[in-house]
């Protein structure tokens, strides 16, 4: 199953750099990296990043995680996954920009 990271322009360009991340100042906050799933990423781009130009969403495989990603309730009840340990360039199998159109991120079609 394919799971969807958003990044920042700079959150991305720092993955890239240095190969893992421990996410965004979110992410650090909270002690795991946050992931949607295809039917949760518009609803976490309107909710987290309103507005926000030069986004990128990233897919990663969530059974490649193992035991390190978690499916724990968030927003409304909901199972959203969660990564206890950096994100690594190795998880991500596909990357594209998020652009926005009339104030909505144009998400690609999320298998």
């Amino acid at each position: 199953m394919l799971i969807y990271k958003i990044f920042r322009a700079d959150e991305w360009a720092a993955l890239q750099a240095q190969g893992e991340t421990a996410g965004a100042p979110v992410d650090v906050a909270d002690g795991y990296v946050h992931f949607s799933t295809a039917e949760q990423a518009a609803e976490t781009a309107a909710k987290w990043f309103a507005g926000v130009q030069g986004l990128m969403v990233l897919a990663c495989d969530a059974d490649a995680m193992g035991a390190d990603l978690k499916w724990e309730p968030s927003r409304g009840g909901a199972l959203f996954p969660h990564l206890y340990r950096p994100l690594r360039m190795t998880d991500v199998l596909w990357s594209v920009p998020l652009p926005i159109v009339d104030g909505v991120h144009q998400f690609p079609a999320l298998p």
